[in-house]
């Protein structure tokens, strides 16, 4: 999805789209939302699978960049080690991190009955936001059998907004959510994906910018001038770069966030992971050394610009599909198609 053409919001793109503008563009990665609105429940949790095989068995490589490290997301030191990711990736709010955590594991030991026996444990990659503002985060909604219907509910197409992990999310005074986008890059004759999915819940109102025009969000949040929060970015691409270059993918998501508005705050959670589906890694291999495919450094600009305009769509788009919330203790967060109607911008 992404933004619709009609939206009236201009980013001026120079790459284009993929058939899906989602995330999933990439062959094999796939999503699945739980959505929890109940009373004061606010929440959820969002499923990303890298592809449809199973995952420990053949990993994915895999880049984190911690841009600002107020979080509590588990699994991102494995990734920065060993430059892989074996399980799927879960965003959901900040107190169900340990809740999700166990609900993957259980999901990951069914799969593999190897798993702590005959080799090691598994990094099971769970991130966080805090939806506090919106949700009745003391309350844990989030339970094991959210994060199994989630990763079976995973699908090509899925919804953004105010959805899964997204559910309770702010960004830029605004309801902010799930968001996702792609941008397609051309090498060597072939058409391959750069794919972004955020969950958004970060900036100051008053600082949103959309295809280099600032709209003043602050008009409705008068009381709320400080950049609080956090986001989760994750990139895919099924181009073939090594660990070394998602990271550098990864480190350039910083961009697209300051272009839409952000500085990063004292108090904000800025994770990005970049992974490609290109180079599978075996957890069991016979041979000492094993071909990997990598991109031509010379020629990476243009992955970089890719991923920046993707991320930096997904997180409009964030905010575009999110409906205006009400939530725990009246708290009000108008979605940013009511605010353009609104105050007719």
């Amino acid at each position: 999805m992404g933004l619709p053409e009609n939206s009236g919001l201009c980013l001026h793109a120079k790459w284009p789209a993929g058939r899906l503008n989602l995330i999933s563009d990439v062959p094999g990665v796939t999503v699945g939302n739980v959505t929890i609105n109940e009373g004061d429940a606010h929440t959820g949790v969002t499923a990303v699978l890298p592809h449809g095989g199973n995952l420990f068995r053949e990993k994915v490589m895999a880049g984190v960049s911690v841009i600002n490290g107020f979080g509590k997301s588990a699994g991102l030191l494995q990734i920065r080690e060993l430059g892989t990711i074996e399980t799927p990736i879960l965003l959901t709010n900040t107190l169900s991190t340990g809740t999700a955590w166990t609900a993957l594991a259980r999901y990951m030991l069914e799969q593999n009955e190897d798993i702590g026996v005959t080799t090691g444990t598994v990094n099971c990659v769970v991130t966080e936001c805090n939806d506090g503002r919106l949700n009745d985060i003391r309350g844990m909604h989030v339970q094991e059998s959210h994060v199994r219907e989630a990763l079976a509910c995973v699908g090509e197409e899925f919804e953004e907004g105010a959805v899964g992990g997204g559910t309770g999310m702010v960004c830029l005074g605004l309801k902010g959510g799930i968001g996702s986008a792609s941008r397609m890059v051309r090498a060597d004759g072939e058409d391959f994906a750069v794919g972004a999915l955020v969950m958004t819940n970060f900036g100051e109102p008053g600082n949103l910018v959309i295809g280099g025009r600032h709209y003043d969000t602050g008009i409705c949040r008068e009381a709320e001038k400080k950049d609080r929060g956090s986001v989760i970015i994750l990139i895919a691409t099924d181009l073939p770069l090594n660990e070394r270059q998602l990271e550098r993918v990864a480190k350039r998501s910083m961009i697209a966030l300051g272009r839409v508005g952000s500085f990063c705050g004292n108090g904000s959670g800025d994770i990005a992971i970049a992974f490609s589906t290109a180079n599978r890694l075996c957890h069991y291999g016979s041979r000492d050394v094993i071909p990997v495919r990598m991109f031509y450094d010379e020629h990476i600009d243009r992955v970089f610009e890719a991923a920046v305009e993707a991320v930096e769509e997904a997180v409009i788009s964030s905010l575009y599909h999110a409906d205006t919330m009400t939530g725990i203790r009246g708290n009000t967060y108008m979605g940013l198609k009511e605010f353009l109607e609104k105050y007719d911008l």
